[in-house]
């Protein structure tokens, strides 16, 4: 209505200003004024429509940026296998409290290839047990109360009974030139996770061979856990030492290997 209203208002003033040219100029001025007239007519017509399209398109843009952002449904992540490992030592860190209350000096190992289910289901696991006088083995049974029971055994193998002989040692790989990408690259995960099952389990050193071959000492013995691939050459092992040591450890370089604690 208002629309319509002004409409009709600028028309009759329009009507108005072209009989006043027609009654009042004579001669080449009149369509110049007539002109000028229906050119001021137009732009006073569309002022109101830049005016209301300005705000159109402001209110647009504003309502745009209000409007949030689609929220994307939450999917729960798979934890199984991390929770597993937390449970395992968890676990470890107990079985280790338990054994150091009779045996200070005990480290153990586990005989299972999945503790984790024998853990979560109940039943009886077997660990192998380092620094405890007359006994080499234990049986650990965990019930469905979260308790869990140790039974010491002694047990020889029919190896050391027999003589066999030993393993061969594992040659050398090839070095690399850079301490940093090596442990970058080849042993951080590995060092990570090992180092964090064998403090549950009660060690705080393991020394590295020039091989590679990560050992722990167990008793008066010491044991091959794991091998590092292409393990830098001694002449490195001063800047590895203060690799490990910008990760927390402490290592230092000795005539048997590279010695690490935590």
């Amino acid at each position: 209505m208002k629309n319509e209203k002004r409409s009709r208002s600028t028309v009759s003033v329009l009507l108005v200003a072209v009989l006043a040219i027609l009654a009042f100029i004579r001669g080449p001025l009149q369509i110049w004024f007539l002109a000028g007239a229906f050119v001021l007519w137009g732009l006073w017509m569309m002022i109101p429509m830049l005016i209301k399209a300005q705000k159109r398109s402001a209110y647009r843009k504003q309502k745009k940026q209000a409007t949030p952002a689609r929220s994307v449904d939450f999917q729960f992540p798979n934890l199984m296998e991390p929770t597993e490992s937390v449970l395992l030592r968890h676990v470890n860190f107990r079985i280790s409290a338990y054994l150091k209350s009779a045996f200070p000096d005990v480290t153990w190992e586990w005989q299972e290839k999945e503790p984790e289910r024998i853990i979560k289901n109940g039943g009886t696991a077997r660990i192998q047990l380092f620094g405890v006088p007359d006994y080499n083995y234990a049986s650990v049974v965990f019930d469905s109360k979260a308790n869990i029971g140790c039974d010491m055994m002694k047990i020889v193998p029919l190896s050391e009974v027999a003589g066999v002989p030993s393993g061969t040692p594992v040659a050398p790989t090839p070095q690399p030139s850079d301490p940093q990408i090596w442990y970058e690259l080849q042993a951080r995960q590995v060092l990570e996770d090992l180092i964090a099952d064998l403090h549950s389990r009660g060690h705080s050193s393991l020394t590295i061979k020039d091989n590679g071959d990560v050992c722990i000492k167990q008793a008066n013995a010491e044991v091959k856990t794991q091998t590092l691939k292409n393990f830098p050459e001694r002449n490195y092992w001063q800047a590895l030492a203060k690799v490990f040591e910008k990760e927390g450890l402490a290592a230092a370089v000795t005539e048997s290997g590279l010695a690490v604690t935590w």
